[in-house]
């Protein structure tokens, strides 16, 4: 029996964890995994020795803060690693924890192959030569990565995108909008919620105010009790909490949505569904970030696009008045809302075809990690 240890260190990963280590099996039934993850990839047969929701954090301040924590988890997961000898490590997203890992797991004569790598075509390019020497092997989900990858030596293959199969458009295109329902992704992580939900609240006060006929969704993230966000949402503003469950059918449901910067963006794009993207941080990570990140957009969709195909609205920007103003916009204007959802078609072509997980399984496979060792306990 094969051994495999996924380390996912965000919700997000853990989704496209999940369908990856789902697609190993397949190929390998007898593949037993274990790492770090949450509830998708415990559903998809990982034991989890550790829980994504530990390192739930955004920002460089974020991060600091806590950065105590992530290292006694680091310490552990170095114990883990030597006691149980997995025959690879498969790192999902998260660079700032999962670069530690893989230098650990390189330490121990472990292969490391990274599953979705950093981003660093956006900041801290210097980093490729981290990648060069610890990482066997990079599976990248967007189209423009392995050109950069590959410009620095590093072995890649584009795999296409996870989102693809897990949104399903051809199911999802035969769902109408309802009309006048607006939907609302505050997040996964607790800092972005606190951050958003209250600006998405007074947005939606000020469109209800004009007189417009509207309903307001909120997706709740899974780890995100419904009771912590009612307590950020104004009170006497009407809202629905929708369960984590059927969430693209939800997102699919929306005119238009107000989503946090990530994952999410790119899923309501592949479900048709034109977003505000918004964010905020602390402002010293905002002010790192701004010195750092050299790509013009945030959003996956308008990085891909290469246009700014979702309105960004960040920092001192991401207010509850700015919000509404934009989404306005497109509710008094349909034309506007009917031609950003016909140029998501084009998204979704270059995201690929479905099959990616699969696709990834595949690669590596072929990589060939032979060594035959202990069943995990």
């Amino acid at each position: 029996m094969k051994n495999i240890w996924i380390n996912a260190g965000e919700l997000s990963g853990d989704m496209q964890a999940a369908a990856l280590l789902t697609a190993l099996r397949e190929r390998e039934p007898d593949l037993a995994a274990v790492g770090m993850g949450g509830p998708n990839l415990a559903l998809a047969g990982q034991k989890n020795l550790f829980r994504v929701e530990s390192l739930s954090v955004m920002g460089i301040a974020e991060v600091l803060t806590a950065l105590p924590r992530a290292l006694r988890m680091l310490g552990e997961i170095k114990r883990e690693l030597a006691r149980l000898r997995p025959d690879a490590v498969v790192l999902v997203d998260a660079p700032e924890f999962n670069f530690r890992v893989a230098k650990i797991a390189h330490g121990l004569g472990i292969p490391v192959y990274y599953f979705i790598p950093p981003k660093i075509w956006a900041w801290r390019t210097g980093r490729v030569r981290f990648l060069q020497q610890y990482v066997k092997r990079l599976f990248c989900i967007l189209p423009f990565e392995p050109a950069f990858y590959a410009k620095h030596g590093v072995a890649v293959d584009y795999v296409g995108n996870p989102l693809v199969d897990m949104v399903n458009w051809p199911e999802l295109s035969k769902l109408s909008p309802v009309p006048g329902r607006i939907g609302l992704m505050p997040g996964s992580r607790r800092k972005e919620v606190e951050a958003l939900l209250p600006a998405f609240g007074k947005a939606a006060r000020i469109l209800l105010a004009q007189g417009r006929d509207l309903s307001f969704h909120c997706l709740r993230a899974p780890n995100m009790p419904e009771e912590k966000l009612r307590a950020l949402w104004p009170a006497d503003v009407p809202v629905t909490f929708d369960a984590p469950e059927n969430r693209y059918a939800a997102m699919r449901s929306c005119m238009c949505m107000l989503a946090a910067s990530g994952t999410a963006t790119l899923e309501t794009a592949l479900a048709g569904v034109p977003t505000v993207v918004s964010y905020r941080v602390a402002p010293l990570s905002a002010l790192v970030g701004r010195w750092l990140i050299k790509v013009k957009w945030v959003s996956l969709t308008n990085l891909i696009m290469g246009r700014e195909l979702f309105p960004e609205l960040l920092q001192e920007h991401a207010t509850g008045e700015a919000m509404a103003a934009q989404l306005a916009a497109w509710l008094d204007v349909p034309a506007q809302l009917e031609g950003v959802r016909s140029r998501l078609d084009e998204l979704r072509r270059r995201c690929g075809e479905p099959g990616s997980a699969a696709r990834a399984a595949e690669k590596i496979g072929e990589c060939g990690f032979h060594i035959q060792r202990a069943v995990f306990r």
